[in-house]
């Protein structure tokens, strides 16, 4: 499926792909002194300082108060000790911040409580029109709260780490002081971790204490995979597949089941049996999410919960008989009757034909008669919900005519069946029989859903190719070949390349794809989906088309919005036995 220029993988491995260790790493601890809590409100930066260290050396400090053109509070004044006469001479954020930035440059940036001095530093870039440098943040509070104790701090504030660590620096709400303190916090924090086994700056972004050391012994698993789109195997001694997972960065990914921020206690049992991962570089996203879902189709590992079973699909059939009826079936038989789905459940499969019946009265009983049938009729027939072809008192026209009209509220327009159903619902909203009125909400929105998800795969599925491209962050162009729903191919054209020769040649590589019976994609349902949504993403690109990629006009997905945001309601309401806080509206008093 994969194409590219180069071989992503046969590259020499570098120190980031094995983990930068914490001493060779550099680091630069900021902290800021500002006038309120919001910069986005008006609060201005008073004093900015800064301690770079690498390896427990410290190698340059950066200090200097800012002028915030504006007074400074007076509960502010008295917090820092900062004065509006300090400030009248100092320099303007226009002018530290260029500096401050060059300082940094290269770093890995930490502070206390990181989020509140790096907004104020993002704000004031993006004011200045400033592109902000892509650094890694570490957050020394975060931190503190995976690793501290109630027994070592009472909090985890700075002035009480600083004490539990021992700093020769005591907090005073001046920046460069309370830079340093967090310096010696940090270096407290990466000792404790050492002896958890944590030497890595990828270990420390995000070390979990919920993850045992069991686990952690064996990251030595994820060296060697890639910084790539792909998908990763874990396998246990004997070479089963446990679990199938994907990533844009395979090895951070895999990584951080061994070190932190996969804690699912399936996860955890899951690493126990694992004795190796296996990984398999995509040249997309979208590659990489397609081979997912068949290689957890293919291998069904036992920690995956979702896509193991693809097989496992409803249609709604209209029988080609004399006399048509519903029927919920498994496969789709090249006998030359019209197929609805695929459904992955039974349960949403019996809810469309519910709706069906409920607006087309076709008969609902599985005997087979000929053209002349003479039989009892059933309840259904006496209630008028059937045309009773059994007893011959409706001829082959009239029935005809009848299931024309279900085919084409099926698969093009379902205006026939919504307006029946909402017909229902109101008369049964109108006695106050709302449970009632629920039952026909729920049958025609699974309808609704089953009839869109129908017409988008088989727009799809019936085009022998389809090219798409579109542009990736770093100015190249992903590429896929679609082939009746299946990803033929994947590729990402090499700057400077000639486009259309690659894309050529992509092609003429890309899998051969025979289409499959009826609507069914010639893949499982879910990757056609996965496809559906890249090619109707924002920014892609259609190369070349063969054949028609056409959706009916007054097709199901124009009713969706407003049962979607119907569902979505129904998911926000409290109910009424339950006790959840609300959350103030307005300004609170007293």
């Amino acid at each position: 499926m994969t194409m590219t220029a180069e071989n992503r993988w046969e590259v020499q491995r570098s120190f980031d792909e094995l983990g930068r260790p914490l001493r060779e790493v550099t680091f630069c601890v900021v902290d800021l002194e500002t006038t309120g809590g919001s910069a986005a409100g008006g609060s201005m930066i008073t004093e900015i300082g800064a301690v770079k260290v690498r390896g427990g050396e410290v190698l340059g400090e950066f200090q200097t108060l800012v002028n915030p053109r504006s007074a400074i509070p007076p509960f502010i004044a008295v917090l820092t000790g900062i004065s509006d006469a300090m400030v009248a001479g100092a320099p303007s954020i226009e002018t530290v911040l260029p500096a401050f930035l060059e300082f940094a440059s290269g770093c890995v940036l930490v502070a206390h409580n990181a989020p509140f001095d790096v907004g104020f530093l993002q704000h004031f870039a993006r004011e200045q029109g400033r592109a902000w440098p892509r650094f890694e943040i570490v957050d020394t509070a975060l931190l503190a709260r995976r690793v501290i104790t109630r027994d070592d701090a009472p909090n985890c504030k700075l002035a009480s780490l600083a004490r539990a660590f021992g700093s020769a620096t005591t907090p005073d709400h001046r920046a460069l002081t309370d830079a340093r303190a967090t310096v010696d916090v940090l270096h407290g924090l990466i000792g404790r971790l050492g002896t958890l086994g944590v030497s890595t700056l990828e270990e420390l972004q995000t070390f979990s204490s919920r993850v045992s050391a069991a686990q952690r012994r064996k990251r030595h698993l994820a060296e060697g995979l890639p910084h790539a789109p792909g998908v990763y195997l874990f396998k246990d001694p004997r070479g089963r597949v446990l679990y199938v997972g994907t990533s844009r960065d395979v090895r951070t990914r895999v990584r951080s089941y061994f070190t932190a921020s996969e804690t699912r206690s399936r996860m955890g049992e899951m690493i126990k049996l694992a004795d190796s991962v296996e990984a398999i570089a995509c040249a997309t996203t979208l590659e990489a999410a397609v081979r997912e879902l068949r290689l957890i189709g293919e291998h069904k590992p036992p920690y995956n919960r979702r896509s193991r079973f693809p097989e496992k699909v409803h249609f709604v059939k209209v029988t080609p008989e004399p006399w048509p009826r519903l029927a919920l079936v498994t496969r789709v038989l090249d006998d030359g009757a019209d197929y609805l789905g695929p459904f992955s459940s039974r349960a949403a499969a019996e809810k469309c034909v519910a709706a069906l019946h409920e607006s087309f009265p076709v008969r609902q009983c599985t005997d087979r008669f000929g053209r002349r049938p003479r039989r009892t009729p059933c309840v259904l027939a006496e209630m008028g919900r059937c045309l009773a072809p059994c007893d011959g008192r409706v001829d082959a026209e009239t029935y005809g005519a009848v299931v024309e009209r279900l085919r084409e509220a099926a698969f093009r327009d379902p205006d026939a069946v919504v307006h029946v159903l909402e017909a229902r619902m109101e008369g049964l909203a109108q006695g106050e029989r709302f449970e009632e009125a629920g039952v026909h909400r729920d049958r025609l929105t699974a309808f609704l859903r089953a009839a869109a998800r129908h017409q988008r795969l088989r727009a799809l599925t019936a085009c022998p190719e389809v090219v798409a491209a579109q542009r990736d962050d770093d100015g190249t162009w992903s590429v896929h070949v679609v082939r009746h729903g299946r990803l033929a191919a994947a590729g990402v054209i090499p700057r400077g390349a000639d486009a259309h020769r690659y894309v050529a040649e992509l092609r003429a590589s890309a899998e051969t794809v025979r289409p499959a019976l009826g609507p069914v994609p010639a893949a499982a349902p879910e990757e056609t989906e996965k496809v559906l949504r890249w090619l109707e993403a924002p920014g892609v690109r259609l190369v070349d088309i063969d054949g028609e990629w056409t959706c009916p006009v007054r097709g199901a997905h124009r009713h969706l919005p407003r049962h979607d945001a119907v569902e979505e309601s129904r998911r926000s309401l409290v109910p009424f036995g339950e006790r959840r806080p609300l959350r103030p509206i307005g300004p609170t008093v007293g």
